[in-house]
């Protein structure tokens, strides 16, 4: 797949990118992932639209710059990465777009069309973060201890043996194997594929910044706010984020519908391609149709 690499103020960001026509796709991975994590559906996709997968700034290949040297506590968040994704629209797509979402990547897109409402045509999200770790789902008496425990991780040796211990081939594999509901599909270069930006220089601090990281926006706080339609897929044997939790979202004014994907885990783009690559296709169609039309109209 065709990559290069984006200067993002100062920052360089990778991203891949197939097809020559139809509407603008941006696929936005989930935590610990890369834009690689959709080589199953950009080939597909790109038979019909103009496919982007982008690697956030802090993963893939993209720069991972220390918080603590550019003194920014706040660098690795939602917002940032929300404007990374809308001036990556504007900068290298030059266009509007859909964006298609798994895990934390679904927050990242429902709070780039919050910030910038006329870039975003519509969103798929699939097994989006409840962010369950989330201080406002903390019972008051527990948040102490939370917060301690973050500073253990982020501010004393501990955080690197742990970031050491689960960087490993076995690690890795062990992780993927308990979100993946068909464990068969945990191949050797999936492993690679999430592990080997895992192991470059400010890897380690972006993970600790991450999962040190309880505040920002909920998806059920964006969601109201969100002016485009949105799709909510779901593997329904999720371990990490659970389907009874997330069909509450398909009661949302913004949410056209709720999808059940059956037996699929908490990656349904790589797990299951066959089922997810149609449902892109047919909601872009549809939408895309009727933005059209309503342009027309106008």
């Amino acid at each position: 797949m065709p990559s290069s690499m984006w200067n993002w103020r100062g920052y360089s960001v990778r991203y891949q990118y197939a097809g020559n026509n139809g509407p603008a796709l941006v696929l936005v991975h989930g935590f610990g992932a890369n834009s690689d994590h959709w080589r199953k559906n950009i080939p597909v996709l790109a038979k019909s639209y103009r496919v982007y997968a982008i690697d956030l700034i802090g993963y893939g290949y993209s720069d991972k710059p220390n918080p603590r040297q550019i003194k920014d506590d706040s660098f690795y968040t939602f917002e940032t990465w929300a404007t990374q994704l809308n001036e990556f629209c504007g900068e290298v797509v030059q266009d509007e777009a859909f964006f298609v979402c798994n895990s934390i990547g679904g927050v990242v897109g429902l709070q780039a069309a919050v910030t910038e409402p006329q870039i975003c045509r519509g969103i798929i999200v699939l097994n989006i973060s409840l962010r369950m770790l989330h201080i406002k789902k903390q019972p008051w008496y527990g948040r102490p201890f939370i917060r301690s425990f973050q500073r253990l991780l982020r501010d004393t040796a501990a955080g690197k043996l742990f970031f050491n211990a689960v960087a490993t081939k076995e690690s890795v594999r062990s992780i993927l194997c308990q979100c993946y509901h068909d464990t068969s599909k945990v191949t050797d270069e999936l492993v690679q594929i999430i592990l080997n930006p895992g192991l470059e220089p400010g890897a380690a601090e972006v993970f600790l910044e991450f999962i040190c990281y309880s505040g920002g926006p909920l998806p059920e706080e964006l969601l109201p706010q969100v002016k485009c339609p949105v799709l909510i897929a779901w593997g329904d044997k999720d371990p990490w984020e659970p389907i009874e939790i997330g069909r509450n979202f398909g009661n949302f004014d913004s949410v056209e519908d709720f999808i059940v994907l059956p037996n699929v885990g908490h990656c349904p783009q790589d797990e299951a391609p066959h089922l997810v690559n149609p449902l892109v296709e047919s909601f872009v169609a549809r939408h895309a149709e009727s933005s059209s039309a309503t342009s027309a109209a106008n």
